[in-house]
């Protein structure tokens, strides 16, 4: 275990160490409870940068009424542990009014439709709320590169909408999603799963191998959709989606609003997108997928 990670709870204390970081500086967001999903994105930026900086905090804005903002682990020490055992240079771990020192921000960053949609539509100002904080730290901790899981794949891709349109300075660089043993996504929330739980979980991914194989045998979009679909088994679906990498339907979804459809991409890149409540849990995942040429 290296014994040279600094960390950091307050403003003050971030802008001083930023200041001395050697190099490229990379930035890995988190809202703690970390797994080997975050290990992989605090390796990739290692990859990229020569400073690695983690932040730990878990956003209130992101959460709706409804939802498990005061059930969310925070397990910091642990956390705190795993980012030594990694070698990160600087945790900013800060306190809610640290980031928010006004209260509630009266202005938040618009996600636009590619935001209001599969996961937008379900969790109504969830994106804005996300890509508020991201933009805000981003200005805190000034990275050269950012790393994002591309398991919250709408989150990915609004964030490098965000960094093109509104000119940051860095660079977004996608991590491959994480999956245990059983194919299962690897998230915080897994925890909360039952052993009937957990057997239930594992349809999500066979639904994605489904849509995949059904793509590789040169079935049209809605063929790809509905073996998907007849593989998810003992959950509750909010939506099961075909889109373009930017988001946009290629066939009706099943579940939430995804917008117009829109032609197969000439180079046949789709992304196949499913949300379920596994017990009380929700779980997200999602997979690229191949089309046929001849479905253009």
């Amino acid at each position: 275990m290296t014994a040279t990670t600094q960390v950091v709870h307050d403003r003050s204390g971030l802008a001083t160490a930023r200041a001395a970081a050697a190099g490229p500086v990379g930035v890995v967001m988190t809202m703690g409870a970390l797994h080997e999903g975050h290990a992989a994105n605090i390796r990739l930026a290692r990859e990229h940068a020569a400073t690695v900086l983690v932040t730990i905090f878990v956003n209130p804005l992101q959460f709706g009424p409804t939802e498990d903002f005061d059930r969310y682990p925070r397990t910091l020490e642990a956390d705190l542990e795993l980012c030594r055992d990694l070698g990160v240079d600087l945790v900013f771990a800060p306190a809610r009014e640290e980031v928010y020192p006004h209260g509630d921000p009266q202005v938040r960053v618009d996600p636009g439709p590619a935001g209001r949609v599969l996961e937008g539509a379900s969790r109504p100002g969830h994106f804005a709320g996300v890509l508020t904080v991201v933009l805000k730290l981003l200005q805190l901790t000034r990275p050269d590169v950012a790393c994002f899981g591309e398991k919250d794949y709408q989150q990915l891709t609004l964030v490098r909408t965000m960094v093109r349109d509104l000119d940051l300075p860095v660079r977004i660089v996608p991590v491959p999603t994480v999956r245990e043993a059983d194919g299962v996504a690897l998230s915080s929330r897994n925890r909360y799963l039952s052993r009937a739980g957990r057997e239930a979980a594992r349809s999500l991914p066979a639904a994605l191998a489904a849509g995949a194989a059904a793509a590789g045998r040169g079935e049209p979009p809605a063929a790809v959709l509905a073996a998907a679909h007849a593989a998810l088994t003992g959950v509750e679906l909010d939506y099961l989606a075909l889109t373009d990498p930017e988001l946009r339907p290629l066939t009706e979804p099943v579940g939430t609003d995804a917008g117009p459809v829109v032609p197969v991409p000439a180079d046949g890149r789709a992304r196949l997108l499913v949300a379920a409540r596994v017990e009380t849990t929700r779980l997200i995942d999602n997979a690229e997928i191949q089309l046929s040429r001849g479905d253009v």
